[in-house]
């Protein structure tokens, strides 16, 4: 056989690369590259210069109203990662740890169930809990906890972080647990048996282990909730939109497609970078545990 000939082997192994890898380049790579050079681009409404400018990322850095929407979007993912993941982790320990192995399926089934409906319905549902003569005010009202009702749970950004937050969760619950069914038990056993509590064992032993189904979670939060544009605009009233809806309005209501796609680079890069340092925080954490 000829240098640098493939082997049958090879070439089998190239053909069944070549569908999925064709398909993510068409449905991923292309797209993006479209969004990238859209971003040198700009439009007057209808007329679409294709012209290379950076007239849109000026543009971006000028107006304040842009490094607000960003910073709010980036607060409001911040803040959603953190409540979805404190309040995932003890779901997920409980399934692991003190859940019977032959009912551990029909919990995670249950976690599952609100994927069953439309998140938009999800939505409205929170809207009917939330609003003015919604479950939560009429209950305080009726019990006379409150002489009227609460109006900063609605149509303000706490109104985004608590829907997020509920919709997110089965995403951090399912990765955590996957770390914690890893962890060995008889290391448990072992640190109990060498004199350490229950609770110091959690401390050292348990929850060093179960980190990276924790910096799952934290990702696989963060990043698709800074591009979410329904809950903010069903929930987020004035003052609770984000950058995801500026985009959707330059894309659809001011038909300025260059700027939107100049936005939603500016978004994306930041969502990388902040997810790049928590990677290599955890990483270099990690290396001096070692």
């Amino acid at each position: 056989m000829a240098k640098g000939a493939l082997t049958a082997d090879q070439k089998r192994s190239m053909l069944l690369l070549a569908p999925p890898f064709a398909y993510a380049l068409l449905l991923l790579a292309v797209p993006l590259l479209a969004i990238v050079l859209f971003s040198f681009w700009t439009q007057d409404f209808i007329t679409l210069d294709t012209t290379f400018t950076l007239a849109n990322y000026q543009e971006i850095a000028e107006k304040p109203i842009y490094f607000a929407l960003l910073q709010r979007s980036l607060y409001v993912s911040g803040v959603v990662t953190l409540v979805t993941v404190l309040l995932a982790y003890p779901v997920a320990y409980f399934v692991s740890f003190h859940v019977h192995p032959s009912r551990k399926s029909i919990w995670l089934f249950l976690i599952t169930i609100p994927f069953w409906t439309s998140y938009l319905i999800r939505v409205f549902l929170w809207k009917v809990i939330l609003g003015y003569n919604g479950v939560i005010n009429t209950g305080l009202t009726q019990a006379g906890i409150i002489d009227e009702p609460l109006t900063f749970i609605l149509y303000n950004v706490n109104a985004v972080i608590i829907t997020l937050a509920h919709a997110f969760a089965p995403f951090a619950i399912l990765p955590i647990f996957v770390a914690l069914e890893k962890i060995d038990r008889s290391l448990l056993e072992a640190s109990q048996d060498l004199g350490e509590s229950k609770l110091s064992t959690f401390f050292r032993v348990t929850l060093p282990l179960s980190v990276p189904g924790v910096v799952a979670a934290v990702l696989i939060v963060f990043i698709p909730t800074i591009g979410d544009y329904v809950t903010p605009e069903l929930m987020g009233g004035a003052g609770g939109k984000l950058i995801a809806n500026m985009i959707q309005t330059q894309f659809l209501a001011l038909n300025n497609a260059p700027l939107g796609a100049a936005l939603a680079i500016v978004a994306m890069l930041s969502v990388t970078a902040i997810s790049l340092v928590f990677v290599l925080l955890n990483r270099k954490w990690l290396r001096g545990r070692a």
